[in-house]
């Protein structure tokens, strides 16, 4: 059976991650409050921003960039707005 969460973002009950998908505080937070559907959505933001921003998972300086994104996707005001992004439609 899988593991179901309060999903924060979500605001209802899903399904749970199946694993810590963050390392540290951050990562067992998500872990504890965060459904498979809306980490696949901060998957999509987090591609847009590292694509938008041209950032590199490698670069110190970028990952905490993203750290403090996930952080306000998740448990702050919300993503932030990419600047000059042309939505889709």
């Amino acid at each position: 059976m899988s593991r179901m969460v309060n999903c924060i973002l979500l605001k209802k009950e899903a399904e749970g991650l199946e694993r810590m998908t963050y390392p540290g505080d951050l990562g067992k937070r998500i872990f504890e409050n965060v459904s498979q559907e809306a980490w696949k959505q901060w998957v999509g933001h987090q591609t847009i921003l590292m694509n938008e921003y041209r950032l590199s998972p490698i670069n110190p300086k970028d990952r905490k960039f993203l750290e403090e994104e996930m952080e306000k996707y998740f448990f702050g005001d919300g993503p932030s707005e990419v600047d000059n992004l042309v939505p889709q439609g």
